[in-house]
């Protein structure tokens, strides 16, 4: 197994360095991208998104909750990522992983900070209640660039999220009340640096080559909302900023699948 990842590893180098990849794509070139809108019918909002052969499932619940202590008048976020093995053979049963822990907060990062909900339209009585909204990441398939897959599958999930019918004592799932109060659509874009080169969208054989990961979360003003780096591998300015000017781009021509 070592020899093989050995040999794939400096195949695939071989190809960036002639600025090929080893599926036939430029070093910027998405795989197919597939947005199914609401699949999920329990959900309040859902999302299937297919990048290639990875395949994810993303669900939006709302509840109704007390607000956190230093924020008063707003809703509540929370987003976790759950990766079964039967997405893949290196996902195991049990606690969260690090890589779920990741995924879930690279996501919920982008949200957040591109403040996509506005929280505050989410506040039902200050101090007291307030509307809390879980989005759910499932992994279906892993075929590489799970972050990318999961942040499209949590925008277009929250997009289409319709607002259940709250009396003040219970939430009525049958009767809607209109959309979530939705600022803008926010986009991630992940890159692996292979052989001194940023690649978009890494697939499975390509994340196991050595290299950093960045991702960058922009909104279709074209400002950059978030940035997560990954492995310990130095990235340099100028590599930084090809990723930030990629990432505006990669995002507008994605939120047209949208």
């Amino acid at each position: 197994m070592r020899v093989i990842r050995v040999v794939q590893e400096d195949q695939i180098n071989g190809l960036i360095s002639k600025d090929k990849r080893i599926d036939g794509r430029k070093l910027d070139e998405f795989r197919k991208i597939e947005i199914e809108k609401n699949p999920i019918e329990n959900a309040e909002g859902s999302a299937r998104v297919r990048i290639g052969k990875t395949d994810v499932i993303v669900g939006v619940k709302l509840g109704v909750g007390e607000p956190f202590p230093d924020k008063q008048n707003e809703g509540i976020l929370i987003t976790s990522a759950e990766l079964s093995p039967i997405a893949s053979p290196n996902f195991e049963k049990g606690p969260p992983r690090e890589d779920s822990v990741e995924l879930a907060r690279v996501v919920d990062r982008g949200i957040r900070e591109s403040k996509m909900i506005d929280m505050e339209k989410l506040c039902i009585k200050e101090g007291e209640k307030v509307w809390m909204v879980f989005v759910d990441i499932e992994i279906v398939n892993h075929d590489g660039n799970l972050i990318d897959a999961s942040a499209m599958g949590a925008t277009a999930a929250l997009l289409n999220a319709q607002m259940p019918e709250y009396d003040g004592k219970k939430i009525d799932t049958e009767k809607k009340t209109g959309k979530l109060p939705i600022t803008c659509k926010p986009i991630a874009v992940t890159f692996k640096k292979i052989n001194g080169k940023l690649i978009v969208d890494p697939a499975a054989e390509e994340e196991i080559v050595r290299g950093a990961r960045i991702t960058v979360t922009t909104n279709e003003k074209g400002n950059v909302c978030a940035i997560q780096k990954g492995e310990s591998t130095p990235m340099t300015v100028e590599e930084i900023q090809q990723a930030l000017d990629t990432s505006v781009k990669k995002g507008n021509e994605i939120r047209k699948v949208l």
